[in-house]
């Protein structure tokens, strides 16, 4: 007891005396002040936050049976990761690749063409000089914006925006902008803030993709607003990100149309502006969305709830099953969050979706379209290019490409992959089409989806990394596809496509069924075009493109904004009263770089993700240079 250490006091301390009364108070202050102070003087107390601090403040983040997953956001990223990185008239018809003229130029690094802007987007670039000159001071392992930059090989942007020469081009990329005014200017009049205008009732759409998050378009126009030089309407949108955007929601989100829209989005228009704002956003999205991984097998489920971090799959799924086409389209995005984050897990999670992949048994060679979450088994043997399937494919080339051509694995199951995709599902029509059918156990469906008409894109940015004997074959492939699509378009009243069309029963690339004779302002066959054009410079793509604008502009534009359409056979048109975000994000964004010169966002920089936004080559091994930097700021 402390009484029996005081002299003259007794041991029950009932005998002290007015002035043995003060000096004990005093010492017990004393030592009171001595013991509290020393936990406030302590620096980085956890007894201190435990004490002082509420139980949901300092509470780590726990994913189900995964061990504290805050804590391995914590963890440092490891020294050395290595990163996942025409119409043929004739068969037999040769294409070969134009070089572009620009394929010589030196490395951009704030220099000359960066100078040549419009001074219409000085005040954004300020943000990226913002983040040019904190970056001087940062530390190695942080990401470094300025060395970023510097290691982009052209101005992202171009030279002159990438304005094409050619006076008809120019107009008619003119009236690709014109067309982005119009659907954005009535989606901020009428659904601001909503995540889709309805243009014929005037007002917004909310819908139940996204989990509560709101603003899809906005999200999904950040780039676009931002590449046609709209910086007016871009500011507006980075204005609502800053001070509405609200990622603590508590809804059911698909997690691959979160990951694709909002997290790709956010992570473009970092790249593009420097703003640290979009990073940011970026970043805190990306964590909500890791607790869908916590499965027996790591095969994320497609549905998830940002707020409690519970998910599952998709009740309409095969006995519980995850979709091809959603855990195989993360990668891009994860990647980049695991660069500008500096720790590993985002690169881990999707890296062992790959493991899995490579490990089971695949039919035919072939990719099926359900995989269950818990077994890690295919549930059902249903391929396809299209729905389903379709950006898991994409997604393979596209971070090869993506790695600066270092992640062989990506390479190695692409090529394998399309080898079975053209054993089994590649036709040829008795018209002479070229189209991909669909594989159900063995059973061929010949049917292709609007969806579907990505892949002339697709085999075209990758037949030059092919085998040297197959990669004349594989643009030839890319051509006679995107030729096929485009017969799609021309065979229907509107010359819009439908959502489907098949090559049985004596039709050919025409919808036989009227669930799907429909158009929702869909990018695909677009997007095929814009590659086609980039590869071959074949004159044909843009007026294939200049066609597409005359019926979007005929059939889908209405007084308040663009809709879909039931049916393309008929001229008399009825509205779905939908404008999508993706056709801000990607129909008009494709169109735009048709009628661009090369330099606009140039493909020796770039890759886009399956929603359009545009993501930057990792070049790891001038990242990691030191001098980069210093080069950089010297030019």
């Amino acid at each position: 007891m402390v009484f029996r250490k005081l002299p003259g006091v007794s041991a029950s301390g009932m005998g002290l005396r007015l002035s043995q009364k003060f000096v004990f108070l005093l010492f017990l202050s004393g030592l009171v002040t001595l013991c509290f102070g020393a936990l406030f003087f302590l620096p980085d107390s956890v007894r201190l936050k435990r004490i002082f601090l509420s139980k949901t403040e300092i509470q780590p983040v726990t994913v189900g049976s995964e061990n504290d997953v805050r804590e391995h956001l914590k963890r440092p990223k490891e020294q050395g990761m290595t990163s996942a990185k025409g119409e043929t008239g004739t068969k037999g018809k040769s294409l070969s690749r134009k070089p572009s003229h620009e394929a010589t130029e030196e490395r951009l690094a704030g220099g000359k063409a960066q100078e040549d802007l419009t001074l219409s987007r000085s005040k954004t670039e300020s943000a990226s000089e913002r983040a040019t000159s904190s970056d001087r001071g940062a530390k190695s392992d942080t990401f470094s914006y300025q060395k970023f930059k510097g290691c982009l090989l052209k101005a992202p942007l171009g030279r002159d925006n990438g304005k094409p020469g050619d006076p008809q081009t120019n107009e008619r990329r003119e009236k690709v902008k014109e067309m982005m005014k119009f659907a954005w200017d009535n989606y901020k009049r009428y659904a601001w803030g909503k995540n889709e205008l309805r243009p014929l009732t005037r007002n917004g759409h909310i819908g139940n993709m996204f989990g509560g998050l709101r603003g899809a378009s906005i999200i999904d126009s950040l780039d676009t607003l931002y590449i046609m030089g709209l910086m007016e309407e871009y500011n507006d949108a980075k204005e609502w990100v800053q001070t509405s955007l609200d990622l603590n929601s508590n809804g059911e989100a698909s997690l691959f149309e979160v990951n694709i829209r909002y997290v790709g989005g956010l992570l473009s228009a970092y790249y593009l502006t420097g703003e640290e704002l979009f990073k940011n956003k970026a970043m805190e999205l990306g964590e909500k969305l890791l607790p869908a991984f916590n499965t027996p097998t790591g095969i994320p489920r497609g549905v998830i709830n940002l707020g409690s971090g519970t998910s599952w799959s998709w009740g309409w799924a095969s006995a519980g099953s995850s979709i091809l086409a959603e855990f195989g389209t993360l990668h891009l995005e994860f990647v980049h969050l695991t660069e500008l984050s500096n720790n590993p897990i985002y690169t881990e999670k999707v890296m062992n979706i790959r493991k899995l992949l490579n490990k089971i048994e695949k039919p035919h060679g072939l990719y099926p379209n359900f995989l269950s979450p818990v077994s890690g088994n295919w549930v059902q043997h249903h391929v396809s290019i299209g729905g389903l399937g379709d950006s898991f494919y994409e997604y393979l080339i596209k971070s090869y490409l993506m790695s600066d051509k270092t992640d062989d694995d990506a390479k190695r199951m692409y090529y394998g992959a399309l080898e079975a995709i053209e054993a089994n599902l590649v036709q040829k029509s008795p018209g002479g089409l070229t189209y991909m059918a669909e594989w159900r156990g063995g059973i061929l469906d010949h049917k292709m989806g609007h969806l579907a008409c990505f892949s002339g894109g697709m085999i075209g940015i990758g037949a030059d990394d092919g085998a040297p004997e197959k990669r004349q074959h594989y643009l030839d492939l890319a051509a006679e596809i995107t030729h096929t699509c485009h017969e799609s378009y021309t065979r229907s009243a509107t010359k819009l496509g439908p959502e489907a069309f098949r090559f049985d029963g004596g039709a050919e690339a025409t919808a036989t069924r009227l669930s799907d004779r429909y158009y929702i302002l869909r990018p695909e066959v677009i997007e095929s075009y814009m590659y086609m054009w980039r590869l071959t410079h074949d004159p044909k793509y843009r007026e294939w493109g200049w066609e597409a604008v005359e019926a979007l502009e005929q059939h889908c534009r209405v007084e308040s904004g663009f809709s879909g359409i039931r049916d393309v056979y008929t001229m008399t048109v009825s509205h779905d009263n939908m404008q999508q975000s993706f056709f801000l994000s990607e129909t008009l964004k494709y169109l735009y770089l048709l009628f661009s010169d090369d330099d606009l966002l140039p493909l020796e920089d770039w890759v886009f993700n399956t929603e359009a936004h545009p993501l930057p080559i990792i070049r790891k091994s001038c990242l990691q240079d030191e001098t980069t930097q210093d080069k950089t700021v010297s030019k």
